[in-house]
């Protein structure tokens, strides 16, 4: 990381005929690929009900063919890889082995894995809307060899939160959830996740960043504008800053931390 380098920034609209057409010609083997997706999309609309429905469609098949891709990385490695990112940058902001965690949208456990092994035992909580997905995450708890630390993996039609318990988690964590979400999803799950909580609780999400018009690619990718999700979690009575050192690592995606209270458990004092 460089910190005296500028973030980087993601502006351009991925819906547009424009850029649909200077992607194809600078990678045409990715047109084949993108027509599926197209196809797939339009039989997805007709045939489930919300997007919820629609993006565990989407799940289902993409785990059917690889649980890893289906969670965005195309190689074991970068499995690897981006799991470790996540850890690493949580404990570096205030994860402590005491903390009680929710992760939504915990996938295969890329990251999972490691918190359980990180968290006391029992203190780890996943949760997906996939059931597909959960299945492979318990393929990971096995290879792992991590069931003596008795995480809990449930799956949720919602983000609603209804069956988790009042003020119990102090770190929840969702990474590349919002970004395949409508904003009336994640505007669900800021009006229910003060609920679960801790008074001192800090909320980590990430989000696909856009400087221009906010827009979708194939209701399965959105892009948010980063005060427009601000101003979401003021409306729920959150504080939301945008992590910045975040914005150096090797992701695309940019991350925001919500908390009600002040919390002093991250060391790098990184607050703009």
């Amino acid at each position: 990381m460089n910190p005296t380098a500028d973030p980087p920034r993601i502006s351009t609209n991925r819906a547009s005929l424009a850029h649909k057409i200077r992607y194809a010609v600078r990678y045409p083997g990715r047109v084949r690929p993108y027509l599926r997706r197209l196809g797939r999309d339009w039989k997805l609309r007709l045939t489930t009900g919300d997007h919820v429905a629609y993006y565990r469609a989407v799940m289902k098949a993409d785990a059917a063919q690889s649980p890893s891709a289906a969670v965005g990385s195309a190689t074991r490695q970068r499995w690897l890889a981006l799991g470790h990112m996540q850890f690493d940058y949580l404990v570096r902001h205030g994860l402590t082995p005491d903390d009680r965690m929710l992760e939504i949208g915990c996938g295969n456990l890329r990251a999972g894995w490691r918190f359980i092994d990180y968290l006391d035992t029992g203190h780890y909580y996943g949760i997906d809307i996939s059931p597909e997905i959960l299945l492979a995450a318990g393929d990971t708890l096995v290879e792992r060899g991590l069931q003596h630390k008795l995480p809990h993996l449930g799956l949720v039609r919602d983000l609603k939160l209804a069956a988790l318990p009042a003020g119990y988690f102090t770190v929840v964590h969702a990474h590349s959830v919002f970004s395949h979400s409508p904003i009336e999803i994640i505007d669900e799950c800021l009006g229910h996740i003060g609920r679960v909580m801790a008074p001192n609780a800090f909320f980590d999400f990430t989000f696909n960043r856009t400087e221009g018009s906010e827009h979708h690619v194939l209701r399965e990718d959105f892009y948010y504008r980063t005060e427009t999700l601000v101003e979401l979690a003021r409306n729920h009575g959150f504080t939301a800053r945008l992590m910045n050192d975040w914005e150096y690592l090797p992701h695309k995606q940019s991350k925001l931390r919500i908390t009600r209270s002040t919390r002093s458990t991250d060391p790098t004092g990184d607050s703009d």
